[in-house]
């Protein structure tokens, strides 16, 4: 799924001069770091969607796929049989979605419609069963009854916060909710907002937390709490692979960057969070490793897992940032 993605969006900057797509995507992202208000989209045509479609769906599809990843994990037999995509442009949540489950029927919500009809483009031989809706997405938004999964990334911080309160209130009328935001204090903030607000309206929390209590970086909870945890944040990184034109609007050298972003994923089924988990990424050191850990029961911990964990030792070794990870 990931490749044939690369592919659309490669087509997709073909005739579009280089300097016109990095033009377009400095503007737009200038734009998105702003206010913006929910009655006026930032991608105004093709050649905005396009240039920044090739730029940003890479990112936001590996970040949303480790997102649903995780919530996976925590209902292995379980697969959805609808899923409503709230703001989701071009469908890169879509493309995760599809990555993740097999026969569910998508449908995918935005007020763009030039980010809409490119979406179907793109999507068109590829992902089967996906209905494109313009929706301006406010308080007048409503989930279908019934919906098994929803997305919502990289969406709340375009709205209004009653807008905000308003979509996530939506959101919670499915059976699962899984939210994604940039993994910065801000994105934090608003996935923390929205995590109380899900709790509040009677789902369970599976991801990345390992409870529905209040977030220990927050209350301060743990003893001792890993390093940095003083003014920190939940957040996770995803690998992505740059494009030409990633290398071009950020003037890098290396061929891939970490796409950081916080996100909470709940439910209505029968599910329970993972023990603990890891919240930083591992420190290898000689003959242990350093695990930063949130916990159920004791907030933030470090784990010291050494040679002589055995088999426990060696899954340390192994692990990355973001995984969940076993009672020791």
């Amino acid at each position: 799924m990931h490749e044939e993605l690369r592919a659309a969006l490669a087509v997709l900057l073909d005739g579009l001069p280089p300097k016109q797509a990095v033009q377009a995507v400095e503007r737009l992202i200038a734009n998105y770091r702003g206010r913006t208000p929910t009655d006026a989209p930032v991608l105004r045509d093709r050649a905005d969607v396009a240039a920044y479609a090739a730029y940003r769906m890479p990112a936001t599809f590996e970040a949303v796929r480790a997102a649903l990843g995780a919530f996976a994990d925590r209902l292995p037999q379980w697969s959805p049989a609808t899923h409503v995509d709230i703001g989701g442009g071009t469908g890169a949540a879509t493309w995760a979605a599809a990555a993740t489950w097999k026969g569910h029927r998508s449908t995918v919500l935005d007020w763009a419609q030039p980010a809409l009809d490119l979406g179907r483009e793109l999507a068109d031989g590829v992902l089967p069963d996906v209905r494109w809706q313009r929706q301006i997405i406010d308080e007048s938004l409503a989930v279908p009854a019934d919906t098994d999964l929803v997305t919502v990334s990289y969406v709340l911080g375009e709205l209004r916060p009653e807008a905000r309160r308003a979509v996530v209130a939506a959101a919670a009328t499915a059976r699962t909710v899984v939210l994604i935001e940039p993994g910065t204090p801000e994105g934090y903030r608003r996935i923390i907002a929205a995590r109380e607000q899900l709790i509040e309206a009677g789902l369970r929390i599976v991801a990345p937390c390992p409870h529905s209590d209040t977030c220990p970086i927050i209350s301060g909870a743990g003893n001792p709490p890993p390093a940095g945890a003083a003014g920190d944040w939940c957040h996770f990184a995803a690998r992505v692979s740059r494009s030409s034109l990633h290398r071009q609007v950020k003037g890098g050298s290396l061929p891939y960057e970490d796409e950081k972003y916080s996100y909470v994923a709940a439910t209505a089924l029968d599910a329970s969070p993972a023990h603990s988990r890891i919240v930083r990424k591992p420190q290898l050191r000689k003959g242990q490793v350093l695990l930063d850990l949130c916990t159920a029961e004791e907030g933030l911990q470090r784990a010291t897992v050494t040679k002589r964990h055995g088999d426990l030792y060696r899954a340390a070794r192994d692990a990355s940032w973001g995984d969940d990870w076993p009672r020791s």
